[in-house]
């Protein structure tokens, strides 16, 4: 079967929520994204649940962006979202001074709902503006941290990595630091925002957009690891943090770039944690055709925001001839030394095949630690049992902070 025969599918990316029909044998069903519709009932469902990708969207706010969405269009989803959210964030400037923990949960609000107006990806001027209030919101939540939030700037190729940085207060010396990398469609803040759960364990963090998203100044090729070693550099250059103890972090995307910073990092790494990291099977044609077109775990636009970010691809050719490229086998990476890892991943997962993760957990040459839910999704999320957040504070914090906290290898 041949990509080719997919292009007239490719104006998806054109417009949004476009139904995929792949051109299939007869026996597989058909694989469609969801409409405007099917979307609008299945984001309150995951808002009422607290499931991904509206973990913390309040679901009244969410029925009431939806009341001003009547189509597909990208600028219009935006519209309706920043429309609630410009009523918190207007709401939080007027009571900063006089009722300074209404103010913050209000941009806090703000910053979820703008960001979920840019979601997955901000593909449209309206889609732009809204990811742009999002950065907005989040400084303003941010500047009621404590410790405080540093906006770090830092020089690459004649353009520069913007990242976050917190470090405990009250250190006596070097501390402990974790690089967080995002996935696809999260952000640095995000990553931000869940990471102060470290401080107080006295480890700080940088949280970075990975290649092709946010702020990153450059997209995913077979070379973009480098973007993240520039990354390492600074935080060794920094007086405050110990430059032997530095793990790294990723979710989804975040979770690729990990492992392969693993490899290539070796001697700069203690260890780095990955989320449902893509190895080699994600990145094959097939896999591309028959489980992330029309995947249904993905809210909707998976493979629009997947494009996206990869360096020079613009259809649905081009990104399958793209993708092994970068498979950790076809780089001859998996089985060199890697760093210590702590693998997740879902059984069920249908956005990272798990064959991925039992490849990755058979090489390298030091022994790797794995949670595997065998009734878990993507990045092992169960709804109810296992969310999100519970699978960080539970698996992934204190993994970290074993790692980094322990003796020296």
């Amino acid at each position: 079967m041949k990509i080719k025969a997919y292009f007239s599918f490719v104006g998806f990316l054109l417009g949004s929520f476009a139904i995929i029909s792949i051109g299939a044998p007869a026996q597989q069903p058909e694989r469609r994204e969801r409409n405007i519709d099917e979307i609008r009932v299945e984001a309150i469902h995951r808002a009422e649940v607290g499931q991904y990708p509206l973990i913390g969207l309040d679901p009244g706010d969410v029925k009431q962006a939806f009341e001003n969405i009547h189509t597909s269009d990208k600028d219009e989803w935006a519209a309706g979202f920043m429309g609630v959210a410009d009523r918190y964030f207007n709401e939080a400037k007027s009571l900063e001074k006089s009722d300074p923990a209404k103010a913050n949960a209000d941009y806090v609000r703000a910053w979820r709902l703008y960001s979920f107006g840019r979601w997955p990806i901000p593909a449209s001027p309206g889609k732009q503006r809204s990811y742009e209030r999002a950065i907005e919101a989040f400084l303003a939540h941010a500047r009621f941290f404590d410790p405080s939030l540093e906006v770090v700037r830092i020089p690459f190729e004649g353009k520069e990595i913007i990242g976050y940085l917190r470090l405990p207060k009250n250190a006596t010396g070097p501390v402990p630091l974790v690089i967080a990398v995002n996935g696809l469609d999260s952000r640095k803040e995000d990553l931000t925002e869940s990471f102060s759960a470290i401080l107080p364990f006295g480890i700080g963090y940088l949280a970075v957009d990975g290649p092709g998203t946010g702020q990153s100044p450059i997209k995913v090729s077979e070379t973009a690891d480098r973007v993240l070693s520039r990354v390492i550099d600074y935080a060794r250059s920094r007086p405050e943090i110990d430059k032997n103890r530095i793990a790294m972090h990723g979710v989804s995307w975040g979770a690729y770039w990990a492992t392969k910073m693993a490899i290539v990092e070796k001697a700069r790494l203690r260890g780095c944690s990955a989320q449902s990291p893509p190895v080699d099977k994600f990145f094959q044609k097939d896999f591309l055709l028959n489980s992330l077109l029309g995947n249904r775990e993905y809210l909707f636009d998976q493979v629009p925001a997947l494009m996206s970010i990869l360096d020079g691809v613009h259809t649905l050719d081009e990104m399958g001839e793209f993708m092994p490229k970068l498979s950790l086998v076809q780089e001859g990476l998996l089985g060199k030394p890697m760093a210590p890892m702590l693998i997740l991943a879902g059984v069920l997962d249908t956005q990272v095949p798990i064959d991925d993760e039992y490849l990755l957990l058979s090489k390298g040459d030091v022994p790797k630690e794995a949670w595997i839910n065998p009734k878990g999704g993507h990045l092992g999320r169960q709804v109810g049992v296992w969310p999100d957040p519970l699978i960080f504070k539970q698996v992934i914090i204190p993994w970290l902070v074993k790692t980094l906290q322990g003796p020296e290898n």
